[in-house]
This record gives structure tokens, C-alpha cells and sequence, in this order.
């Protein structure tokens, strides 16, 4: 089978049901939104670490499933758990407890794993309100909406645990270079 189908030439894609429709739908919308969020992901996988990039993997198949279950919503071998949000819920508790959350406007960038977990964030917004908008207009597994909106926070509090992080590690270098220069010194 040839990738290419000539199909989207006038304008038009199908849907895992067959059923043929617009590129500017709701729906295609929705599910570019998703795959743009999954290669964000894929971005900041390349500079975790390796239990990072398993559970980053871990939301990409969930995505994927996701993006199936818009394709074909009448397929419910696609509709989503409730258990995926909740093991993301724990995984946000786990993060904060982790660290001293600063409750003020970020300026993102701390470092470039926390900017690219910043940007999927985005995309993860941005996919929230596409998900509305096909719910009003089409119907959608309220579970997957949540999962999406469960994601954003998700990857907002990566985000800042990494800045914690690498900004934590910066200041244990210095100590040790200030206790190294006195210790020469003596």
C-alpha cells in the first residue's frame, strides 16, 4: 500500500470508519493536534532519562489510542480508562511532593528538557479546547477528554520538577567547587 492516496489533493481525508471528510473538520483538527503533542513528547524524550522516556512512551501509546478512538468513535475497543488519569494524578502527587512548587508566573526555558516539556504542554491545551469542540459537535469519550486535560498538568509539572532539578544540581556544584577552593587553599 503506497502512503500516498491522492485523496487529500481535494481536500479530504478518511476517518478510520471510512467515512470521508474534510481536512479542515473538527475532527482532523483534533487528531493533528494530538500527533503534533506526541512528536512534542517525542522531543523530550530524547533528553530524559531513561524511566522518563518509558512513562513519555507510555503517553504516546495512550495518544495514539486516543487519536483511534476520534477516528473511529463507534469502535469501543478504543474508548479510554479511567485508570490511565488516575496513574497520571499520582504521578503529578509523587512530582509535587518532590519539590517546593513555586506559585507564581513561569517564565519558561530553565533548561531545554523542561522548555520542550513546555511546548507539549501547550500542544496539550490546545488539544483540550479541539477536544471541547468535537465534543459539541460529534460526541467524544469523556474519559480521553480528561486523560488530555489530566496531561497538560501532567507535563506542567515535569516541567517544573526538571527546572527544580537541574537548578538544585547547579547549587550542589557550586558548594562543592566553593568547599574544593577552600580545602586547596588551606
Amino acid at each position: 500500500m503506497k502512503v500516498y492516496t491522492k485523496n487529500g489533493d481535494r481536500g479530504t481525508t478518511s476517518l478510520m470508519n471510512g467515512l470521508s471528510v474534510s481536512k479542515s473538520d473538527d475532527r482532523i483538527e483534533l487528531l493533528g493536534t494530538i500527533d503534533e503533542l506526541s512528536s512534542c513528547i517525542g522531543l523530550a524524550k530524547v533528553l530524559s532519562d531513561d524511566e522518563s522516556k518509558e512513562e513519555l512512551s507510555h503517553i504516546q501509546r495512550n495518544l495514539i489510542q486516543i487519536m483511534a478512538g476520534i477516528a473511529d468513535p463507534r469502535d469501543l475497543n478504543y474508548r479510554f480508562s479511567q485508570e490511565e488519569t488516575t496513574a497520571l494524578e499520582h504521578a503529578i502527587d509523587e512530582m509535587e511532593a518532590a519539590f517546593p512548587r513555586v506559585k507564581e508566573f513561569v517564565l519558561y526555558g530553565g533548561c531545554e528538557l523542561s522548555a520542550r516539556l513546555d511546548f507539549a504542554r501547550a500542544v496539550a491545551r490546545r488539544a483540550e479546547r479541539r477536544f471541547r469542540r468535537v465534543s459539541q459537535n460529534y460526541g467524544s469519550d469523556a474519559k480521553a477528554v480528561q486523560y488530555i486535560n489530566r496531561l497538560s498538568d501532567y507535563l506542567y509539572i515535569c516541567a517544573r520538577y526538571t527546572d527544580y532539578k537541574v537548578e538544585h544540581e547547579k547549587n550542589s556544584e557550586i558548594q562543592d567547587q566553593i568547599v574544593r577552593k577552600i580545602l586547596k587553599d588551606r
